[in-house]
């Protein structure tokens, strides 16, 4: 598993190709300690590579970058290209199922306006 922080950015878009499925995470969460070790221990989606990028500076730029409220949240991007994103829920953090629904609703062309790749 790769660990980036901004420099793995440009802006919105991610400086990999590839299908690739981020999670922003502080270390001063909680939340996010318990979402890592899941994450870090999941295979995701064949198709899909797995990061984890810091956010635990609250100055990091990817904070309003990526308008991230709430962490941990999770991005997916195509070729550095976001398209798709799911909000950590305050004081609940994420679970597997919001990884997978993430996954499976960006892969479906219908419903990927929907989400908050905008």
């Amino acid at each position: 598993m790769e660990h980036w922080n901004e420099e793995a950015f440009s802006g919105r878009e991610l400086l990999r190709p590839g299908r690739w499925c981020v999670a922003f995470l502080a270390d001063w969460c909680p939340f996010c300690r318990s979402f890592r070790s899941m994450f870090e221990t999941t295979d995701g989606p064949a198709d899909t590579s797995l990061a984890i990028a810091d956010v635990t500076k609250e100055d990091s730029p990817l904070w309003d970058t990526f308008r991230i409220d709430v962490v941990p949240t999770i991005a997916l991007f195509q070729d550095g290209k976001l398209i798709g994103q799911r909000d950590g829920r305050p004081m609940q953090g994420l679970e597997r199922a919001d990884l997978e629904d993430l996954c499976r609703t960006a892969a479906s062309p219908s419903k990927s306006a929907a989400s908050r790749a905008g």
